[in-house]
């Protein structure tokens, strides 16, 4: 069995690490590229949303690299994510691949059948192995998107940011090159210590901006035109309300432990939004109202094309730019979206940003005459 999975940002070095922990043989897809979205864009239709369009050009490329099996998580509700597997092994029969998908659906009270699947994927019985292959996969996870946090922190206040990008290049294209946890986590523990010695202004007062949105389009950079660091090379230090180790703390942990963060989003958002629109709807809402009451200077959501939860979040989100006075500007991604605009944008919001925190400056200053 040759195992593939789609890229998600920082998702697939975790997993990299899982299965081939487990003695799976991993075929990693290329890095999404525009090769992906042109394969992906032909084979599925027009109006689906993004992420479906790059998973498939994901697939292909993997399948043609060798791969046999496809890992997938599931979902419910009133998204679509929850009938992309069936849409994807439609899509790849019709392309004359035969290929097996493992969906990871919510179990619904069917647990057994839930489990075989893991079984199936781990292509073990042992459950002490896969427990602890679990564990370890997520402390992998979570110390990949600590090293995004950090490269998003040094790069706004780097003397040269370009040095940070260079060292976040060679650490994704040594990812390729080693395996198991032990050399991912090495390599990761290597990478944060180069960062650490990129020389930084500490005294700068960096514009603060928070990324809310469908967390796909938030957290891969192909998808979101590499956002973050292009919000870094102008000097904006960013969060993302969402990341991968934090949607596992979610959803996989049991107790207060992993819910306390997500109870909070929900506590924000019910003034605005008190119910469940699928997606991270609700979760942009309430991630929008602490990045306010945090004190950040604006907020962009991203979306893709399409998307009704975020779609819903975004009718909502003028009444919190009004009620807590902040900038807040929404980005919506297509196969169609052209860099160039993409950055105009970016820019101009950034300037608004700086505007408004220079006249706050003045209006202290004279106060104290």
């Amino acid at each position: 069995m040759k195992i593939t999975f789609p890229h998600m940002g920082n998702t697939y070095i975790a997993v990299k690490a899982l299965l081939e922990d487990l003695g799976n043989e991993v075929i990693l897809p290329p890095r999404c590229s525009k090769k992906t979205l042109e394969l992906g864009t032909k084979y599925s239709p027009e109006t689906i949303c993004l992420p479906l369009k790059i998973n498939i050009g994901n697939y292909i490329e993997s399948i043609e690299k060798g791969a046999d099996t496809i890992i997938i998580t599931g979902s419910c509700g009133p998204c679509r994510f929850g009938f992309y597997s069936v849409i994807e092994q439609e899509i790849l029969n019709d392309l004359g691949y035969d290929v097996n998908i493992i969906v990871f659906d919510p179990p619904d009270g069917n647990y057994m059948k839930f489990i075989k699947r893991i079984l199936k994927a781990a292509n073990t019985k042992n459950a002490f192995k896969i427990v602890n292959s679990l564990y370890k996969g997520s402390k992998v996870m979570e110390a990949a998107d600590n090293l995004k946090r950090l490269s998003n922190k040094v790069r706004a206040k780097a003397h040269n940011s370009y040095e940070v990008d260079m060292i976040m290049d060679n650490y994704f294209n040594n990812i390729d090159r080693v395996h198991g946890f032990k050399e991912i986590l090495n390599l990761i523990k290597e990478t944060e210590y180069k960062m650490n010695k990129v020389k930084i202004d500490k005294n700068k007062d960096v514009i603060k901006v928070g990324i809310v949105g469908e967390i796909y389009s938030i957290i891969e950079p192909f998808v979101n035109l590499e956002v973050e660091k292009k919000l870094g090379h102008l000097g904006v230090e960013v969060d993302t309300s969402l990341d991968t180790s934090t949607w596992v703390k979610h959803h996989l942990y049991p107790g207060p432990i992993g819910s306390r963060e997500e109870k909070r989003k929900w506590k924000e958002a019910k003034p605005y939004l008190s119910t469940l629109v699928g997606g991270h709807g609700r979760e942009t809402i309430g991630s929008s109202v602490i990045y306010a009451k945090d004190g950040y200077d604006g907020i962009i959501q991203i979306l893709p094309l399409t998307c009704m939860p975020e779609i819903v979040a975004e009718s909502i989100l003028p009444t919190i730019e009004k009620d807590f006075n902040i900038p807040i500007m929404t980005l919506v991604v297509d196969e169609m979206t052209g860099e160039a605009g993409y950055l105009t944008r970016l820019e101009a919001f950034i300037d608004l940003l700086q505007k408004r925190r220079d006249e706050k400056v003045n209006e202290r200053v004279l106060s104290r005459r």
